[in-house]
């Protein structure tokens, strides 16, 4: 059996017939303008060292690279998928903002990390602890999105974390509200399975309906769990890494953004949930411990084996070829120069 962790990507490989036609195009125009100075054999022995061939030996070669980047990109799988095994877990949806404040530091230094990956080391080290429960992503700002359905896939969660960033949503805000709606929308049908929301943000919520959200997650016995980001005492948003320069409101005062912990109480509260600083170092122990606090349910589980991942075969092809390329010159072989394949010696000719 072959498969792809994420057969979506695999509608890149519609690129190769696209870049090899406009290869085409551009070489028959280049031909056509050649052909202003002469017959192509006067057009030749002007450009001696111009191989005729090499153009589309390259050309195949940069494309059979470009289809294994892809194709290892999907995560192919083939053979050895696991027998459907049942565990006993929960599942759990992480809400992670990405609204531009998260740019800013999480502690009260200035220069330090970002909170928005000071939040993705924490997420990494919860999935981590997190083997037999099943979990989900949903990023928001000004509006929330589900960024990964749950899932028992935790190599695609952790890849799908690696990607986020404050460019995924457009609208600017942090509406919690939303992200708990959305979170809600995330988990499966089945009532038998404890369920809870993780969200990490600095809880400078803009007036949407938080409380009431999370109101209505605790009549659907969904816990909620709180991670706060940022300082009490504030810091600038850098417009990027080298905190040099920093966003500004109307009449160009930087902005202070600071972590709302009365907010974020709140919501932990109103749930049964758990409040935790993400300036802890026991922040990731103290969740996990928390989250094993619920009962857990039985549900089916699919696992691929490790000898089912085919991607480093292709990426290593890739690699190859991408080599190859790099000697592979646009000229001629000097020293094939030398060699005459098609004369024959004549009889006699010694004598």
């Amino acid at each position: 059996m072959f498969s792809f962790a994420h057969p979506n990507v695999l509608y890149l490989l519609l690129l190769i017939p696209f870049i090899i036609g406009v290869h085409f195009i551009v070489r028959h125009a280049r031909n056509r303008r050649l052909k202003k100075f002469g017959k192509s054999l006067n057009t030749e022995s002007l450009m001696p060292e111009v191989s005729a061939y090499k153009h589309g030996v390259k050309l195949t070669i940069e494309m059979l690279a470009l289809a294994f980047i892809i194709i290892a990109l999907a995560r192919p799988r083939a053979g050895a998928k696991e027998e459907v095994t049942n565990v006993q877990g929960i599942e759990a949806v992480i809400a992670i903002d990405v609204s531009n404040s998260m740019l800013a530091s999480y502690n009260d230094d200035p220069r330090g990390i970002s909170r928005l990956d000071r939040a993705k080391q924490i997420l990494e080290k919860i999935i981590d602890k997190m083997r037999n429960d099943k979990v989900g992503l949903v990023v928001f700002a000004g509006e929330a999105y589900t960024q990964m359905p749950i899932t028992t896939d935790f190599s695609s969660a952790k890849m799908f974390l690696n990607s986020i960033s404050t460019e995924m949503v457009p609208t600017q805000g942090t509406a919690i509200g939303a992200a708990i709606g959305m979170s809600m929308k995330s988990f499966s049908p089945d009532e038998t399975v404890q369920k809870a929301i993780i969200i990490l943000t600095d809880c400078e919520d803009f007036g949407d309906n938080a409380l009431e959200m999370a109101k209505e997650a605790h009549k659907n016995g969904i816990q909620i769990d709180v991670v706060g980001l940022g300082t009490t005492k504030g810091n600038m948003i850098p417009l990027d890494r080298t905190n040099q320069s920093f966003f500004v409101d109307e009449k160009g005062v930087p902005v202070v953004t600071r972590l709302n912990e009365d907010l974020a109480r709140s919501l932990a509260d109103e749930c049964g949930g758990l409040y935790l600083s993400g300036e802890s170092s026991s922040v990731v122990s103290d969740l996990n411990n928390h989250l094993k606090k619920l009962a857990t349910s039985d549900f089916e589980k699919v696992v691929f084996s490790q000898s089912a991942e085919q991607f480093p075969i292709f990426a290593f092809l890739a690699i190859v070829f991408l080599l190859i390329d790099l000697f592979i010159l646009d000229k001629k072989n000097s020293w094939l120069d030398k060699i005459n394949f098609f004369t024959k010696e004549k009889k006699g000719a010694s004598k």
